[in-house]
């Protein structure tokens, strides 16, 4: 498709991920690399002729794989050699992988001008405004023989704006293409320029201040033409007339006979040269042609510097263009809009299998169907005065994330669906409160079901009608950023809704226009549709999806959801062993792996600041690694298993049974990638659909979920503290919370649905308990101290911690993080005085958090005097120091190394 707009745009070279401007009303360039012909000073000598050619041969293999590789900086098993990894199979795949994307990036530019207009199709598929006074549809249906948008705006009529298959309705890839004009009230005459425009955002007319079309034609002449030059625009017949009676007189032949042999060109000019000689110099040609007499020879022009100057300033009186156009209130006066800002539509196709409706694929505000009525597009053009201004700029990302994530449906305490603008008054100033940085919105994309989170995603552009506007919307994301706050999305291209009446499923009718066919085409077990990532349109799709968010909505980054659905044929329901051959077998799908390297590098190229975080169970390798590199280009990757590990714990083993080694393994992950984790306690799918939080498990009893018993709420209180403290601080960049469970959340979440009688009751959050004193404000006191900590101490942007002390019987670990210490007993009953724990630096150290104060809930057994210590010299834990802390069972503890002592 080709862009409607001359505005430069930027490109990604097939090759690699470098930047090239292209001008868009110019074709794409191609550059090959030229090989350099190096010449050297040989003498003549005995060489074997076979060695020689050996010889060249191998110089040219070397600077055959310089070129495709180092010269460009691309080496497709790059974090392979980085890591140390030998796996032919593995390497071969990605090579041939490289290649592929090089062919796909190819295939793109048959197609699109460049990377960036492959990822802009919002540009112009969906219902534009253009500023001839109109709208303009165009949607992708392949598989449609007639195509017609129907809504309130024209009675649903299927044949008032449609587009017939052989009268220009649709081009060869099937991409159709409607102009609805506006229409022009009762009593106006149309316009006397056909190409007159409209800015639909300024009130102003310039074109109503009273001056008329030929008098601004007039000005923009009397401007641009000399004295006595437009006269031959006016008669163009004037000019050669002239000409032929200067070379042939008033009475110069009539016919060829007559005519005779012409002189030469250069003969003619001199003769004419000669015979103004004397006149003025302005009458003069600017210029002087210079011929060497050869037959072929390129005429050498010569040209008077100051007449070339003159000629180059000259530019078209553009100025008086704007006097031409209207602004919206002449166009309010002369025409209604062709579909009014909020009217219903629907696209209709005609089908070899007959008629259908559908909402349309790229539009951005739907209604969806609720208690038996249908759904429809909302068509979104509000007036200036209604549109959202911007109010604040861009977050440039902080070093580490410590992100909540949020539910905009439930994040109200009342049982009802809660609002943008709800979320935008009350939770906000929550999270800036609570010491977090980013956001992270789930369910936010269009999708049919409440119930089902927004995982089910029915419409791919649209924000949820559910919670507001999309002006609703663009304000939570302005007033984010003005709190400081980072705002990611949760974006679900693994898969998509199959609902045919809403949805993408079936779109035009056949069963492969977004989607796989046969059994490749359905998730296995969740019932949804999964994507032909191979296939052009369906990549122009998911990657201006992408780029809508962040060009519309200014969304600074996306969680990718459920990787593992979308880069293996089995949807990741297999079992993993950790060898490499898992990852290049038949059943990866190689045209899904290609999509996100595509996708990472647009972002990336389009975005700089933009963040993505790969969700991947299956620890796909080079997530995190650069795609030159032979990497995925995701910024973060999730610990899955950090939650599931301590769901398991907390569930199957008692607490004197827990393992030491088996927490800080599962938490540092694989330590090629630790850097870049994202780890969390807990997510939202513990505490949704039925399913519990650690504080419900730790903090509640029975069905009832009435209070424990002061010792139980100990337990529950100071376990919840450590597993937090511990997850926070072992290992990666970036940290998780789940919307309430920084304060326990005694409750956990259940959407309304057919098994619950459609109830709301567990479908919100209960925010009045920060209000009480008790166990639920002191865990939000430690949480809110926590955030703190890396806000001063920098703790998740630091290196990799130094884990050396793991003691499964004692069930204490210790490690080092910068000037940091954190010491952890697990240990249910046993506590430990003067307990010694190895470090590296001599000096005091002094506690900065300590999860057993009475402020966070705790016994407060240590006291502030023992805050202090000084290390001794003893080598311990492999370390040249050592200090002799106060453990009671079940606490944590932070020191900070707050003065070196010099021996």
């Amino acid at each position: 498709m080709a862009s409607l707009s001359l505005q430069p745009k930027f490109s990604l070279h097939p090759n690699n991920s470098i930047l090239h401007f292209h001008p868009q009303n110019k074709p794409q360039i191609i550059f090959f690399t030229r090989k350099v012909k190096i010449k050297t000073k040989t003498k003549c000598s005995s060489i074997d002729p076979q060695q020689q050619q050996q010889k060249q041969r191998e110089s040219f293999t070397r600077k055959k794989k310089s070129v495709t590789e180092t010269e460009k900086g691309v080496d497709p098993v790059g974090f392979l050699t980085k890591l140390g990894i030998t796996h032919k199979a593995f390497a071969q795949f990605l090579r041939e992988r490289y290649k592929s994307l090089k062919d796909l990036k190819a295939e793109i530019f048959t197609r699109h001008l460049n990377l960036q207009e492959m990822a802009s199709g919002f540009e112009i598929l969906g219902t534009h405004r253009h500023k001839e006074h109109r709208v303009d549809y165009m949607d992708w249906a392949p598989g449609a023989r007639y195509c017609a948008l129907v809504g309130d705006f024209n009675g649903w009529s299927p044949t008032t704006n449609a587009a017939r298959e052989g009268l220009y309705g649709h081009d060869d890839y099937g991409y159709w293409f409607i102009i609805l004009e506006d229409k022009l009230r009762e009593g106006e005459e149309p316009d006397e320029l056909y190409f007159q425009q409209y800015n639909y955002v300024d009130d102003y007319d310039k074109g109503d201040s009273g001056v008329t079309i030929d008098e601004v034609f007039q000005r923009a002449n009397d401007e641009y033409w000399e004295p006595g030059e437009d006269r031959f625009i006016k008669n163009r017949f004037e000019l050669p007339a002239k000409l032929y009676e200067r070379l042939f007189g008033p009475n110069g032949p009539q016919t060829i006979e007559e005519l005779g042999e012409i002189p030469d060109a250069e003969t003619r000019y001199k003769a004419h040269k000669e015979l103004h000689k004397d006149d003025p110099p302005s009458n003069l040609p600017p210029f002087d042609v210079i011929d060497n007499g050869k037959e072929y020879d390129i005429f050498n022009v010569v040209v008077d510097p100051a007449w070339q100057e003159k000629f180059r300033n000259k530019k078209p009186p553009l100025a008086y263009w704007t006097e031409t156009r209207k602004g919206r209130k002449a166009w309010l006066k002369k025409y209604s809009p062709a579909i009014p800002h909020g009217s219903k539509y629907k696209v209709y196709f005609n089908t070899p299998d007959g008629p259908l409706e559908r909402v349309p694929a790229w539009a951005t505000f739907i209604q969806p169907d609720a208690e038996g009525k249908q759904a429809y597009a909302i068509h979104w053009e509000p007036p200036p005065e209604y549109t959202y201004k911007w109010k604040h700029s861009a977050i440039k990302p902080p070093k580490s994330l410590r992100i909540y994530e949020c539910h905009v449906g439930i994040s109200g305490s009342e049982p009802k669906i809660s609002s943008f603008n709800d979320f935008t008054e009350k939770v906000l100033p929550h999270v800036k409160r609570a010491g977090y940085n980013a956001i992270q919105l789930i369910g936010i994309v269009e999708h049919k079901d409440y119930f089902t989170v927004g995982y089910r995603v029915t419409n791919f552009f649209a924000v949820s009608s559910r919670y507001g506007t999309p002006e609703d919307f663009k304000r939570l994301v302005d007033e984010a950023h003005g709190l400081g706050l980072l705002v990611f999305l949760d974006i679900v291209h693994s898969y998509s809704a199959a609902d045919e009446m809403v949805g993408l499923s079936r779109f035009d009718g056949s069963n492969d226009c977004y989607f796989h066919t046969g059994k490749r085409g359905h998730h296995k077990y969740w019932g949804t549709r999964m994507f032909k990532y191979g296939d052009l349109d369906v990549l122009h799709f998911l990657l201006s999806n992408l780029n809508w968010w962040i060009s519309e909505y200014k969304i600074d980054g996306f969680h990718f959801h459920s990787l593992a659905s979308m880069l293996y044929t089995h949807n990741g329901f297999a079992s993993f062993t950790g060898d490499l051959e898992e990852y290049c077998n038949q059943y990866v799908d190689n045209d899904a792996v290609k999509y996100l390297i595509l996708a990472n590098e647009i972002l990336h190229a389009l975005h700089p600041n933009i963040i993505t975080i790969a969700e991947d169970a299956t620890f796909y390798p080079g997530l995190c690694e650069p795609t030159s590199q032979g990497g995925l280009g995701f910024d973060y990757h999730v610990n899955l298993s950090a939650s599931e590990m301590w769901l398991s714990l907390l569930k199957n083993t008692p607490d004197h049974e827990w393992s030491m080694s088996k927490i800080t393994s599962t938490l540092l992950g694989n330590k090629n990638y630790a850097d870049k984790m994202l780890v969390y306690a807990e997510n939202h799918n513990q505490s949704i659909s039925g399913g519990q939080s650690l504080a419900e498990i730790l903090l509640s009893q029975g069905n009832d979920k009435a209070p424990q018993s002061n010792e139980l709420l100990l337990r529950g209180s100071s376990l919840l503290k450590m597993i937090k403290l511990i997850t926070f601080t072992i290992g990666g960049r970036g940290y998780l919370n789940f919307m309430g469970n920084e304060f326990g959340h005694p409750k956990r979440v259940e959407f309304p649905m057919p098994s619950n009688n459609f109830s709301f009751l567990l479908a919100n959050r209960c925010w009045d308990l920060l209000e009480k004193e008790g166990v639920y404000q002191d865990l939000f006191r430690f949480d809110k101290d926590m955030m703190k900590l890396d806000k001063n101490e920098k703790v998740l942007s630091r290196g990799l911690p130094n884990i050396h002390h793991v003691k499964d019987t004692n069930m204490v670990i210790s490690y080092l993080r910068g000037p940091l210490l954190f010491v952890f007993n697990f240990h249910p009953t046993d506590s430990y005085e003067r307990y010694c724990i190895g470090v590296d630096e001599a000096g005091e150290y002094q506690v900065i958090l300590n999860t057993d104060e009475r402020r966070y809930g705790g016994q407060g057994i240590v006291k502030e005097e023992q805050y202090l210590q000084r290390t001794i010299s003893k080598r311990v834990d492999g370390l040249r120091n050592c200090i002799k802390v106060s453990l009671p069972s079940r606490t944590a503890q932070v020191y900070k190394l707050s003065r070196i002592l010099r021996i």
